[in-house]
């Protein structure tokens, strides 16, 4: 699951930090499944397939992963059918797990809550890179995330063929109406911030030509271009010529993505990618048990959740951890 996790871009800590909060939310203070605990014998095995139930592109799969692997203290197999960032289709089986049929059904709805919701940012981030297809611009998130799961929106977004803009207020330095008004200036902004922090990129939001340059002349070399028309932006380009990467930002809907496209800015940032997603509807079921319990793949069951065996390419991974 570490490999997994880590081969994905992911922190495997922050990942197992986020699952068991979520898992102890679900289970409450004795950590308890009392439906499965009730009616599933412990020893019973069983085979779950991951199902899309609409269309859409998948992010999540690793997170998935180690939600069954920690519900299970180590004892389930994971298969990934597909790679992450893949287009799928309603039916399309995005990956299997094997492993105790009470540890499926507890970690169930906690697995699935993180990867619809990465896979719906996945998918609305696809449109916007695919209607921004050819203007050499890309599409940017923002800090409009759900608290405590940035880090899993962020990696869907890139997933999706967005790229992130930074993770917090911690990495880049940002200046905006507010800090210039506090500060006295762009100039006397962007000073202050070189002089405190002078290895953190620093972003300053314009609103016209002539903030702009300001900015540039200061020394910025990334500007975030706020509620401009198209017309504006494209006067902005032509005045920076290249000095500084340029976001255009605010108001921003895929109607008009390839419009603010191709005015040469190099980034449209969307908050609606993390902040507004629907989430991709994504089911688990559990594979029928035969009428005699011989002819239930258990023997596969015990056999997959030892070898952990991989599967074309997709991504697998079996437990090595515990709850």
């Amino acid at each position: 699951m570490v490999d997994y996790v880590t081969a994905a871009g992911l922190d495997p800590d922050l990942v197992s930090d986020t699952v068991r909060r979520a898992l102890a939310e679900d289970l409450g203070p004795d950590g308890l499944d009392v439906t499965s605990v009730a009616t599933i014998p412990a020893e019973q095995l069983d085979v779950a397939d991951i199902v899309a139930r609409a269309d859409g592109v998948v992010a999540g799969l690793p997170v998935a992963a180690a939600v069954f692997d920690l519900a299970s203290d180590g004892a389930t197999s994971f298969q990934a059918r597909v790679p992450e960032g893949a287009a799928v289709r309603r039916g399309d089986v995005l990956a299997e797990v094997v492993g105790p049929a009470r540890a499926l059904l507890t970690a169930e709805r906690t697995a699935l809550n993180l990867l619809c919701r990465a896979s719906g940012v996945a998918t609305h981030t696809r449109r916007w890179a695919d209607a921004l297809a050819g203007t050499g611009a890309t599409v940017l998130d923002t800090r409009k995330t759900t608290p405590g799961l940035r880090f899993l929106q962020k990696y869907a977004v890139r997933a999706g063929g967005g790229t992130n803009k930074r993770m917090g207020l911690y990495d880049v330095a940002m200046i905006k109406d507010n800090h210039v008004v506090a500060a006295g200036g762009v100039a006397a902004a962007y000073r202050r911030v070189r002089e405190r922090f002078p290895d953190v990129p620093v972003q300053v939001e314009v609103t016209t030509v002539a903030e702009a340059l300001e900015a540039v002349e200061a020394g910025a070399d990334f500007l975030l271009c706020d509620n401009m028309s198209t017309e504006l932006l494209r006067e902005v380009v032509a005045a920076v010529a290249g000095r500084a990467e340029l976001e255009a930002t605010g108001n921003l809907t895929l109607d008009v993505a390839a419009d603010y496209g191709a005015t040469g800015v190099d980034y449209l940032s969307v908050g609606a990618l993390t902040h507004s997603s629907p989430i991709l509807d994504i089911a688990m079921d559990l594979r029928p048990r035969a009428a005699d319990a011989g002819d239930h793949p258990r023997a596969a069951a015990t056999e997959a959740g030892t070898a952990g065996t991989t599967g074309a390419g997709a991504g697998s991974t079996t437990g090595a951890g515990g709850r």
